[in-house]
């Protein structure tokens, strides 16, 4: 059920006049959320709903889908023709100047631009200013309650332990020669959440070697490699409950066959876990000292100990993305390589840091979540590896 009256203060704190929402064949999926028509089949013609940051929301809808709104307040206005549909569109945003839609200026943010530009162009046409709806989305698609809080950490505890089940089969299966597939060892952690209750849209990365190198390798059987004795492997896993609205958990973790990593590994480790510590730390004193966070200053902080031990070029994906009950969630990304998101870093929402150093050899990744609470204390989520695992075969 739509909060007005949640929205409409909202929209007041981050200055906006109103909030126009629209969508054309289900292009827009936060604002059809938001609307409560998540699930429900597109209609073929154009809506708009127009909340003000005070009185009464106002609706467009067409002649041949009068209904499509009805289960939301406001008045109605039905348009047939596109002079119509001007019409009513100068009638539905009468008296605002400065508005949130679904949209992000230049080449920013991807995630969030879901209105055509000849839509925004014709707004703007109308007198009014654009402005990204980025931080009014992440307070209804990425705000977590307490009970998704306490699913997350229910999930934590499957996914942190996957790893002593994967790192133990490994070392089974290498012992005194022997080898085993990347693919068995990805079958052994979705057994493990099986028997724990935990789902996961797509498996975990198992990658050994020169596949650790690429961040989004995934084995398959007949494409997949062999782990031996003397061998870096990299295992990147994330799942959610089978519960509804419950959220994701998501780790990267590295370790080597044998008793003693090599040098080579070691260091590169300690640059990027260095990195994951001093975004970690900026999230921090940024609510320490109770200033605005943006997410793509805290891929600044992470990229800046990496660019300084010479290895800039080789850090190649944002820091950290959005978590949510998708592993990838519409909140606020840690990234200023890919886009610069300057969406506020919210409370209630939770986002993972996984810097990561890539060669043709071998990549080292080490991803950890943070969490923001309500009272605006930050947690970090499935443990600091402080060093290269050992896998003792």
């Amino acid at each position: 059920m739509l909060d007005l009256a949640s929205i409409q203060e909202s929209l007041r704190e981050f200055g906006f006049e109103g909030w126009l929402l629209y969508d054309f064949r289900g292009v827009n999926v936060p604002a059809r959320r938001l609307l409560g028509l998540e699930g429900v089949p597109a209609g073929s013609r154009r809506f708009f709903y127009m909340i003000p940051a005070r009185g009464e929301p106002r609706k467009l809808v067409h002649a041949i889908e009068t209904k499509a709104l009805d289960h939301l307040p406001g008045e109605k206005t039905i348009y047939r023709s596109w002079p119509g549909l001007e019409e009513g569109l100068s009638h539905l945003i009468d008296g605002a100047r400065r508005i949130a839609m679904e949209y992000a200026p230049n080449l920013s943010n991807p995630y969030i631009s879901r209105v055509d530009g000849g839509t925004i162009e014709y707004v703007r046409k109308l007198g009014v200013e654009v402005t990204s709806s980025g931080d009014l989305i992440q307070l209804y698609e990425a705000a977590w309650d307490e009970d998704q809080w306490g699913m997350h950490l229910e999930a934590e505890k499957v996914t942190t332990s996957a790893y002593d089940v994967a790192w133990g089969f490994i070392a089974d299966r290498t012992r005194d020669g022997g080898s085993v597939r990347e693919t068995e060892v990805q079958a052994a952690i979705l057994d493990h959440f099986a028997k724990h209750n935990l789902t996961t849209y797509s498996p975990p990365n198992v990658s050994v070697g020169p596949h650790s190198g690429d961040p989004h390798y995934e084995p398959t059987a007949g494409g997949d490699a062999a782990i031996h004795a003397g061998d870096f492997v990299l295992i990147d896993l994330w799942g959610k409950l089978k519960r509804p609205r419950s959220v994701y958990s998501d780790l990267t973790r590295v370790g080597y066959v044998g008793d003693a990593t090599p040098d080579k590994y070691e260091k590169i480790f300690q640059i990027v876990a260095a990195s994951r510590d001093a975004a970690i730390a900026l999230v921090r004193e940024a609510y320490a000292a109770g200033r605005p966070l943006r997410g793509f200053e805290v891929d600044d902080a992470a990229r800046e100990v990496i660019r300084r031990a010479g290895y800039e070029s080789s850090f190649i994906h944002r820091t950290g993305h959005n978590i949510g009950q998708e592993v990838h969630g519409n909140g606020a990304n840690m990234d200023n390589l890919e886009t610069h998101d300057e969406r506020l870093v919210l409370p209630r929402t939770c986002f993972s840091i996984e810097p990561g150093i890539y060669f043709e050899d071998f990549g080292i990744r080490s991803e950890i979540n943070v969490f923001i609470d309500a009272a605006r204390t930050v947690h970090v989520t499935g443990g600091l590896q402080k060093a290269v695992v050992p896998i003792l075969a």
